[in-house]
């Protein structure tokens, strides 16, 4: 089935504002809930620290990994606009249920049925996670230059604009449920909701959006090319189907309009189709024209691939040990909202000695938020500019080498959150506090913001790196998996670390993580935690380096050698 191409009306920068806008919204929702999640399971549901720590995770896992259900069933079947409208009401509805829940839910029931509207807005994410960025970026079009030029910075910008919504959830609704009330906390976060829903139908109705429709399930045609490729193993030389004739990967090859020096239309169409790689050459084979193809009357999709479609699959393979390398970092940067929200609210947060207004632990999150803030201009006006002149790339650094300082990056973070925690239990021991875990430690807050701000350059390089990577090396049509992928790398992170944790508790018999961080051993967890992230770096060099970019190649419409596709005699089986 082929997709249904880009409507050339609307789109670019004034329909990709109104998907910021409920980006912005479902940010400052979700780290409204996630930014002090911690402290209402152990403050108000009175649950164990380490047992809150893993009830965080695995609900900001479950949450991270629906996406890759919501971008299935985007990509295949409701198309990405609809799908966005119906999981955004879904998590309407379930923060809605929250905000009730700690209102006026009996205390005695209060813990099942907030759990409940947890998972109805990880529901809500399963769908909005995945479709909103694709659907924003896809309002640029790659084959008009400013355009593409536009979505280079769209990912920076996008980013820039989720984290203000995560950093205004920070300061101020977290201010709001620790000092004025939970419910009215959690009120907030569906009223802003609701109202950027309402913008984003305003965008709709208007006719702004360029849409594309789904285009049926995009693991069948994986599928057909592992099945086809295993069917024809045992041949040697190949006699390649260029796809000239077969329809591409998903359907068709892309037909751009040819243009003069990327400005002046002239009449035809040229044919675009990915140029052949090296790697996973076994795959190569489910292009191979055998003798009971060359007789069939019509093609067989499980027997005969274009080798468009193989390079698409080859796309996905060498996108997974990518993915997987990413893991290690998210389960790092998982500790922000537990255990280094439980280190600050052991510290002293008053602004001043004479001050009453203490800074609620969870606040300090807002500290990543505003490192990114201010280093994504930076990155964009200045880094880039002086990378391009000694990189020659457009981006200044590869998306690979954006997604590796990150990395690094983090190894570095566990390492001074480590120093941080040894000198704070250092400090509750020389002021006989060990056995006080309610006591306040003689220590200022401030000296967490050094990790906070390093996972906020961590993220700047990494998380942007991730998401542009996922979507720009991902076949077209399934960029809502692309996007569903990175998020998935998240819940996956999270899931380890709540892992971690059990097996942490277990080969120390719960003497390292225990409720009294006082006489815990945060620190050797988290220098446990930054000698994975230096080993995995290590890996992530080795994987990084095979990795192919994806190009294309073109020909005039219906001239498919000139693509590079030779046609070699059949070999024997």
């Amino acid at each position: 089935m082929s997709s249904e191409p880009k409507s050339s009306k609307g789109g670019g920068w004034k329909a990709a504002i109104f998907m910021i806008c409920l980006e912005v919204a479902e940010r400052f929702s979700y780290y409204g809930v996630a930014g002090n999640l911690i402290n209402y399971l152990t403050d108000v549901l009175h649950q164990p620290t380490a047992v809150a720590a893993k009830n965080v995770n695995v609900w900001i896992g479950v949450s991270s990994i629906f996406p890759l259900l919501g971008a299935l069933v985007a990509d295949s079947y409701m198309g990405r606009c609809k799908t966005i409208y119906v999981s955004s009401i879904v998590y309407l509805i379930g923060l809605v249920a929250l905000t009730i829940t700690v209102s006026t839910v009996p205390s005695s029931a209060r813990e099942a049925i907030f759990l409940t509207s947890l998972y109805i807005m990880s529901v809500g994410e399963g769908g909005h996670k995945p479709c909103v960025q694709t659907f924003a970026a896809d309002q640029f079009d790659d084959e008009v230059a400013e355009e593409k030029e536009a979505k280079s910075s769209f990912f920076n910008w996008w980013y820039l604009g989720i984290v203000s919504g995560a950093t205004a959830a920070i300061l101020v609704v977290i201010y709001v449920q620790e000092y004025v009330g939970w419910g009215i906390g959690y009120g907030m976060l569906a009223g802003a909701l609701a109202i950027a829903l309402g913008m984003f139908s305003i965008g709709s109705w208007t006719g702004n959006y360029r849409l594309q429709a789904p285009i049926g399930s995009p693991f069948t045609r994986v599928a057909q090319v592992f099945v086809a490729a295993a069917r024809k193993r045992r041949l040697c030389d190949q006699r390649v189907d260029d796809g000239g004739h077969s329809g591409g990967f998903f359907g068709h090859e892309k037909k751009v309009r040819c243009r003069n020096n990327g400005t002046d239309e002239v009449d035809g169409f040229r044919v675009r189709a990915l140029a052949r790689t090296p790697q996973y050459r076994f795959l190569d084979k489910a292009a191979i024209i055998d003798s009971i193809d060359a007789s069939s009357e019509k093609r067989n999709p499980w027997r005969l691939c274009s080798m468009n479609q193989v390079e698409e699959v080859k796309l996905l393979l060498r996108l997974i040990p990518i993915w997987a390398q990413c893991f290690i970092f998210t389960m790092v940067t998982a500790q922000l909202s537990t255990y280094f929200t439980k280190q600050g609210s052991t510290m002293v947060r008053a602004f001043g000695p004479t001050s009453k207004f203490h800074i609620p632990a969870a606040s300090l999150q807002v500290v990543t938020g505003l490192t990114i803030l201010i280093s994504v201009p930076i990155y964009e006006r200045a880094f880039i500019p002086l990378a391009r002149k000694f990189t020659g790339q457009a981006s200044g650094i590869t998306m690979l080498q954006r997604i590796g300082t990150g990395l690094f990056l983090s190894s570095i973070a566990m390492v001074v959150a480590g120093l941080v925690e040894a000198k704070r239990v250092e400090t509750a021991r020389e002021n006989g506090l060990t056995d006080s875990p309610k006591s306040i430690v003689p220590m200022k807050i401030w000296w967490l913001i050094p990790q906070y701000m390093l996972f906020g350059v961590c993220d700047m390089f990494t998380i942007v790196g991730m998401q542009e990577l996922f979507y720009d090396q991902m076949p077209e049509e399934m960029r809502s998996m692309g996007a569903a992928a990175y998020v998935s790398s998240i819940g996956v992170g999270n899931f380890m670390s709540s892992l971690a944790i059990t097996a942490v508790q277990g080969i120390s018999g719960k003497k390292w993580l225990v409720d009294n961080l006082n006489r815990a051993n945060l620190h050797y967890f988290y220098w446990i935690l930054a000698g994975l992230s230096a080993v995995n770096f290590c890996v992530y060099l080795f994987v990084a380096k095979g990795f192919i970019y994806k190009r294309f190649e073109y020909s005039e419409s219906g001239n498919e050698k000139e693509m590079g596709m030779q046609v070699h005699p059949e070999g024997n089986v």
